[in-house]
């Protein structure tokens, strides 16, 4: 009897769990929040879809190669495709430094069908950033959003043209913030953002979305062997030299005109000056003609701070080379003969790098 008792409890037990279960997780609780992710990717793409663009670009050397080799049959110059995104009515265009880099034609496709050849206005190939433009009026344009307020697991929309594939939307999410990835002049790229939305060849130069429709980044690269490791350039990285580009056509850095690399510092000269790094940067080789002042430098020095700040590797020397220390003199502490010497340079500057 005990035993039948507690057959019927453990049923009743049994059957309340199952309801409350079905009442928590109901088709209808799936699909509401199935139609709220729906809808935040629908309504960003919509915002946003007539301002993506399909370049294709026409490289200089592929010009060359028609006109010197043999045309056999089927042959094609070579021709590259990506994608950009209008940022104003007038037709100024954003893409990736590295889509239109060197190139002899760049035809915009806009969502429309119209078809228009563009211009270069200016890249800067040390952030991955380039302006176009197309002479054509009352585009739709879209913003820029702040890239600092975004979180690592929100929403992250890609729309772009892979393979040639036109307006191409891929949904994911922020899988990383404060990422560096190295451009093509050996310069890091700083504050990059790591994202799982797929992107393939064809999206570089595509934006990165918000849900609200906002541009967070510029797409610019993929880890090929990898699954779901895609990396954009930050909103606030771009919007800044999208400004330089369309104002002044170029982006200015400091420069010193020196090769070097980074260099382990002995521990019995760390301690010695009490230093705080353990690294610098040892000058292999100097510029006398660099349109910098450097004469007090010389090669086998050790760069081991910048205007008081700590030089651990080349990256930190590019990071401290701003446009705002262009003319200035800087002090540099260097390690000469086992000594630490201050000394003064003046960065000049070299466009575009």
């Amino acid at each position: 009897m005990i035993e039948l008792i507690n057959n019927k409890n453990e049923e009743s037990n049994l059957a309340n769990s199952k309801e409350n279960s079905s009442h928590l997780n109901t088709p209808q609780d799936d699909a509401v929040l199935f139609d709220a992710y729906s809808q935040a990717v629908v309504h960003a793409s919509e915002k946003v879809r007539d301002a993506v663009v399909h370049l294709e670009v026409k490289k200089k050397n592929a010009q060359k190669q028609t006109k010197n080799r043999y045309r056999q049959r089927g042959y094609r110059p070579d021709v590259g495709s990506g994608s950009g995104f209008v940022i104003s009515p007038e037709g100024f265009i954003v893409t990736n430094s590295h889509v239109v880099h060197n190139a002899a034609s760049i035809t915009v496709n806009l969502a429309d069908g119209r078809q228009y050849q563009a211009e270069l206005v200016g890249e800067d190939p040390s952030t991955d950033v380039a302006v176009i433009r197309i002479h054509a009026n009352d585009l739709k344009a879209v913003a820029f959003g702040d890239s600092s307020k975004i979180k690592v697991g929100q929403l992250a929309i890609a729309i772009g043209s892979p393979y040639g594939f036109e307006y191409t939307v891929t949904a994911g999410v922020i899988s990383a913030l404060g990422r560096s990835l190295r451009s093509g002049t050996g310069r890091l790229i700083d504050n990059v953002i790591q994202t799982d939305a797929a992107l393939n060849p064809g999206n570089s130069g595509g934006p990165l979305l918000n849900s609200q429709g906002q541009v967070v980044g510029i797409n610019t690269a993929v880890i090929l062997p990898a699954q779901g490791i895609c990396f954009a350039v930050a909103s606030n990285t771009a919007e800044y030299v999208v400004g330089k580009l369309m104002t002044e056509g170029k982006v200015r850095r400091g420069y010193l005109g020196i090769a070097g690399q980074t260099y382990p510092i002995p521990a019995r000269l760390v301690n010695r000056h009490q230093l705080s790094n353990q690294q610098g940067v040892l000058i292999k080789q100097i510029e006398a003609d660099a349109p910098a002042y450097n004469r007090e430098m010389q090669t086998n020095d050790v760069i081991v701070k910048f205007d008081d700040q700590l030089v651990s590797s080349i990256d930190d020397l590019h990071r401290l080379l701003t446009e705002r220390t262009i003319g200035e003199r800087i002090d540099l502490q260097v390690l000469r003969g086992g000594k630490l010497v201050t000394i003064r340079v003046v960065p000049g500057t070299i466009e575009g790098v």
